[in-house]
């Protein structure tokens, strides 16, 4: 996987701070890290608007498709549009084969997709909180 956007470790966490990215977007977005479930601040989040990635600002999900999974983390049907997230297959974890999903302009890790989520696609983008940002649709 090679992203468009690319920066050094030192640059991606001066971003970051910069934006007010919770600590442990970095972990998360750089390192493939997780966070805790039910501890992400749009897990529960019902407003409509935009999921952007939280280091390039690339929409990834409309309010609209997400739905609540119980899995405690923000959970999505489907992205934006058919480029906005990428996909590939992580052997890393001892549960076995999972389908991890990442930015495809700047290579931030968003979480996993699995194959247990509601109609019409059948998935769920199981995201981090700490790898998104979300704004608001504003009323005309």
């Amino acid at each position: 996987m090679s992203s468009k956007i690319q920066r050094t470790e030192s640059e991606w966490k001066a971003l970051l701070a910069e934006k007010g990215a919770e600590p442990l977007a970095y972990h998360v977005t750089r390192k493939e890290g997780t966070e805790r479930a039910f501890t992400g601040r749009y897990e529960g989040n019902k407003a409509s608007g935009t999921y952007l990635c939280i280091c390039c600002d690339k929409p990834l999900f409309d309010s609209s498709t997400k739905y609540e999974s119980g899995s405690g983390w923000p959970s999505f049907f489907q992205p934006l549009s058919p480029n906005a997230v990428e996909t590939q297959e992580d052997r890393s974890a001892w549960l076995g084969v999972r389908t991890e999903a990442h930015c495809p302009d700047c290579g931030a890790h968003l979480g996993h997709v699995f194959p247990d989520g509601p109609q019409p696609t059948g998935l769920r983008y199981c995201m981090n909180s700490a790898s998104l940002q979300f704004k608001p649709r504003t009323s005309q």
